[in-house]
């Protein structure tokens, strides 16, 4: 390295060529309106759009430069919105037919994000026949997932994703959840925990709802901000609390630990073990520095992050300037350092650091208890969250330190609780509880202690 070559530069050299970029392939264009979406605004941005779909010369152009572009052997495509099956099938079958076209003997994966109520067979068979990872957008049972996720005439869409579940579960498409947390699901954490796992999902993930709305609105400018626009703004009724929030990761935690580990995946409790052993968390908003999670808009405009979609954060056009030079921009860089480097130094202090690194810059906007700005509007809920679990962290982190299986810590709280272990017999097609992540039939079943 060069005496006089800066840190900063030397951290950029050093970055791979891999990078994740949400597309929106449909725009803002949605079939619902949910009240807390900070996405159906976004057609501001684009006044003079009225249609908004990605054409096909665009759509073939930036499956070459993205595969192009990674030094990696899999490259993964993630297809969100508004509401992507808007695009309709053949836009997707066209998808799969290009991916193959550019591969260069690279292994391609799709995870496709939607609300499930457009599914039919026809897309689930799409699902199988390409091994797409299915990601559906539900709040909980009818009462939380209504509250806010309604059709634009106000209508309830709970049936309607039902529906679209059952047409997976019927063409045997494993899917994987997504529940957005905000001020009235927040007070049913074991009931929508329990509800997940009922409708089938293995993998959950809860997204906090936290919105700023400008306190004087103008028609033609975007309503909620990011905290680059000041201070003129206040949190909306619909953001969930932050204390709320720490309760609620906790309630579920409690229950996922003493029963679920192995069998069902939580991805904050996955993340924040991982982070607890030093390996990479795999989401931005807990690692340490972001900047390589982007969004491209209909048109080829690629911004920072899906969360700053705002002109401050526009990049540039792939059609204008390439991918992977938008990509590699100084500004993009800055943009993925700062945050770490911006964290006020109450956060630098902070015990539960290691897990938290601040969340995600878009939550910033609160000032530390010594009139500092910076600090992340969950930081009291984070921190009620992570101390709680850092006995079960701990214990979960020897268990792999020593080759064992982090599910043994169901075993352990038992124990230390003097509770009476009663075997649990999985079914076939359960995760097996050793840990694999084999299924029970394919992995232990058989076995002596599971003779019975």
């Amino acid at each position: 390295m060069k005496p006089d070559l800066l840190f900063s530069d030397a951290l950029k050299l050093e970055r791979p060529n891999a990078f994740h970029v949400m597309l929106k392939p449909a725009g803002p264009s949605c079939n619902l309106n949910c009240t807390y979406c900070y996405y159906l605004e976004k057609r501001k941005l684009y006044p003079q759009v009225k249609d908004f779909r990605m054409s096909e010369e665009l759509l073939e152009n930036f499956i070459r430069q993205f595969i192009e572009a990674h030094q990696i052997p899999v490259v993964t495509f993630t297809w969100q919105g508004g509401e992507p099956t808007l695009m309709g099938l053949d836009f997707f079958r066209n998808v799969v037919k290009l991916q193959k076209k550019y591969s260069g003997g690279k292994n391609i994966e799709n995870a496709f994000q939607t609300n499930g109520t457009r599914l039919n067979d026809d897309w689930c068979k799409y699902f199988t026949d390409n091994n797409i990872l299915v990601g559906i957008s539900i709040d909980g049972a009818e009462h939380n997932h209504d509250r806010y996720r309604k059709t634009f005439s106000g209508g309830s869409t709970f049936e309607r994703v039902m529906k679209g579940i059952e047409m997976l579960h019927k063409n045997k498409v494993e899917f994987n959840t997504l529940s957005a947390v905000n001020n009235y699901n927040v007070h049913y954490a074991t009931e929508t925990y329990r509800f997940l796992k009922k409708i089938g999902s293995g993998f959950l993930q809860f997204l906090p709802v936290v919105e700023r709305i400008t306190i004087n609105p103008e028609d033609e400018k975007l309503k909620l901000i990011a905290p680059v626009h000041g201070n003129a703004a206040k949190v909306t009724e619909w953001s969930v609390g932050s204390k709320d929030f720490g309760q609620f990761l906790i309630t579920i935690f409690d229950e996922w630990v003493r029963n679920d580990v192995a069998r069902y995946y939580v991805q904050i409790f996955d993340v924040t073990l991982a982070n607890y052993v030093g390996e990479n968390p795999g989401i931005c908003v807990f690692n340490e520095t972001c900047g390589d999670a982007l969004v491209m808009e209909h048109n080829g405009d690629l911004y920072s992050c899906d969360h700053f979609v705002y002109p401050e954060y526009f990049l540039g056009n792939i059609l204008e300037m390439p991918l992977i030079d938008l990509v590699k921009l100084q500004r993009q860089f800055d943009f993925g350092i700062d945050k770490r480097n911006k964290l006020p130094r109450y956060c630098l202090q902070c015990d539960v650091r290691y897990a938290c690194h601040g969340e995600c810059p878009k939550h910033r906007f609160i000032l530390t208890p010594d009139g500092k700005p910076g600090l992340n509007y969950l930081c009291e809920g984070y921190k009620m969250f992570f101390k709680h679990v850092e006995p079960y962290m701990d214990y979960m982190a020897k268990e792999l330190k020593n080759k064992r299986p982090p599910a043994n810590v169901m075993s352990w709280i038992r124990n230390k609780e003097n509770q009476v272990i009663k075997p649990v017999m999985p079914e076939r097609n359960d995760p097996c509880p050793c840990g694999s992540v084999k299924k029970f039939k394919n992995c232990c079943m058989g076995k002596p202690m599971y003779n019975i």
